[in-house]
């Protein structure tokens, strides 16, 4: 999910996170009622006389929960792009910032390429140092981040040059 934030004429706020169909309380009722159905069976079949099937029950949940976990957890990726006439920051963490990178606007360029596979790779190019942005996203999000950025770019520039100077 890309959407994008103007903080006034020369600071633009550009927010990325995969798209989730689970958020918030959904995902707890999704897994308490996986939970319920298989650990209810688990427990019927224990009390006719089939014990074995608890412990493997409980190995499932315990699988099951360690899946979810990791992919709720992937889910939670955010990156913030931050552009204005002088700086580009980016930002990368779950709920803060785990990594930051900023530079100079004027020595940074946008990269758009595409890997092995014909995937679009987007990355902020400045002094040898590339940091690719939107990894996780679907290739149509990455056309529209890659939309998005291109028009900031392109607003931030005019602006240089229609703004009087000293």
């Amino acid at each position: 999910m890309v959407s994008v934030q103007k903080i006034n004429d020369q600071k633009f706020l550009i927010s990325i996170k995969p798209n989730s169909s689970l958020v918030g309380v959904n995902r707890l009722i999704f897994i308490s009622s996986i939970s319920l159905v298989c650990g209810g069976i688990a427990l019927i079949f224990f009390f006719l006389g089939a014990t074995l099937i608890l412990p493997f029950a409980g190995l499932e949940l315990g699988i099951l929960f360690t899946a979810f976990y990791l992919s709720f957890k992937w889910s939670d990726k955010k990156e913030k792009i931050f552009l204005s006439q002088d700086l580009v920051t980016i930002e990368k963490g779950t709920n803060y910032a785990e990594y930051k990178w900023e530079e100079f606007r004027s020595f940074t360029s946008f990269e758009v390429t595409k890997d092995r596979r014909q995937e679009l790779k987007l990355s902020f190019r400045s002094k040898g140092q590339n940091i690719e942005v939107g990894k996780f996203l679907n290739e149509e999000d990455k056309i529209l981040l890659k939309d998005e950025i291109s028009l900031i770019i392109e607003t931030l520039n005019l602006e240089s040059f229609s703004s009087p100077g000293p």
